[in-house]
């Protein structure tokens, strides 16, 4: 279908904008605390309450999507884009930026949980693994993007600066979407019927959920506690290039690896290693903390680690066939949603003490690589996986 690159690049403009008006005040929280006359804890909230909101929404968004996707999916860019735009009518006042806040967070599971359905609909099969590669590659930008230029902003322009950019993009990012949406789709399937009971029925997804639990759920707990764990160790300073480092690996890894599983038939392989790689990842870093030595270690985890999300996606759309790929992204990302919230949490009591932190991490990759090891076999077997499984959940090798 002519147009489907530039389908996915308004998509990807959309979706990096979602994740850059989620965390628009992380890198600057204690900065912008006072502009919005409030305390620096309220001022995290308004990046907290995305995660929660997801977990809520994210099972009923992908209903919607699988039975009128193009309406779900405008409804998501509407959100985005006009939420962006209010955070600016009243940009000194924190309760307004909250219920904005609030605003994007409920488009956020709508952008998010159509990468799959958005590239079944307008990919050919061969094509499809690459596509939901470079979807979430957006996403991964959307945050790069937000931690370098906020402060810049910031420091250039005050709050209103930040805002008339972040909102400018995310606007750009709806319209490009809606305008994009109005070709027909390629490969159009029937809306889903029923609910989601079919979940409880279909282990693969249950193991691929657990996975980006464990999997989103270290890349947080990283990206939360990696700074006063090394700063236990006196390597502090080097955590806020070694987060950036992982992130920049995780977005060529996660913009070339996944079609390359899907070709050859190596899912379970690639995500039994990156489970493995951050159990060993861990242990290094509690071993020793020269600068290469994290560089190599951090560098190579945000490779493997952020490539699992698209590969895990792609899969499952495998998996559900046409129909029901946005229920399946809806309770994968829940899953990985739950984890990132859950973990960090279960790690702040531990950050006081590094080598105890640091072993959580160890146990919880384990506890992954145990779920990895569960993941069926058969489909190493298969390099075309598509070509072998029928339409409809459940319909393949299981």
């Amino acid at each position: 279908m002519r147009g489907r690159w530039t389908i996915l690049a308004a998509y990807g403009l959309l979706a990096a904008a979602t994740q850059m008006l989620w965390i628009t005040f992380a890198p600057i929280t204690t900065q912008v605390a006072p502009v919005l006359h409030t305390s620096v804890a309220a001022v995290g909230n308004l990046a907290a309450i995305f995660p929660l909101i997801y977990v809520v929404l994210a099972l009923p968004t992908g209903r919607w999507l699988d039975r009128r996707f193009n309406q779900a999916l405008y409804a998501g860019a509407v959100l985005t884009g006009a939420g962006g735009l209010l955070r600016l009518l009243a940009p000194h006042a924190f309760f307004w930026q909250l219920g904005a806040q609030v605003v994007i967070a409920a488009g956020q599971p709508l952008v998010l949980n159509a990468i799959t359905k958005l590239s079944a609909r307008y990919f050919p099969q061969e094509e499809r693994p690459l596509a939901i590669g470079l979807g979430t590659v957006a996403l991964f930008l959307g945050i790069m993007i937000a931690m370098a230029l906020g402060p810049i902003l910031f420091a250039a322009g005050g709050i209103e600066l930040l805002l008339g950019v972040e909102g400018l993009i995310g606007a750009l990012g709806a319209l490009a979407l809606a305008v994009s949406l109005a070709r027909p789709a390629a490969f159009p399937d029937p809306p889903a019927e029923g609910t989601a009971v079919w979940l409880p029925k279909e282990p693969l997804l249950w193991l691929l959920g657990a996975l980006l639990f464990v999997g989103m759920g270290i890349y947080n707990a990283f990206a939360t506690w990696l700074q006063p764990i090394l700063a236990h160790f006196g390597a502090g300073g080097l955590a806020g290039d070694l987060l950036a480092l992982m992130t920049l690996t995780g977005i060529v890894g996660a913009g070339v690896l996944p079609p390359i599983m899907a070709r050859r038939g190596w899912r379970r392989r690639f995500l039994t290693l990156a489970v493995a790689w951050t159990l060993l990842t861990a242990g290094a870093i509690d071993w020793q903390q020269g600068t290469s030595w994290l560089v190599f270690w951090l560098g190579s985890e945000g490779f493997l680690l952020l490539a699992s999300l698209p590969v895990v996606l792609d899969w499952s759309e495998v998996h559900v066939g046409a129909g029901q790929q946005g229920r399946a992204v809806g309770f994968l990302m829940l899953s990985g949603n739950l984890g990132g919230f859950l973990l960090v949490v279960a790690m702040t009591p531990l950050v006081a003490a590094p080598h105890l932190a640091l072993g959580f991490v160890a146990l919880v990759a384990f506890l992954g690589l145990c779920v990895a090891w569960l993941l069926p076999k058969r489909y190493e077997a298969e390099p075309d996986l598509r070509a072998a499984l029928s339409d409809g959940p459940g319909g393949g090798i299981s």
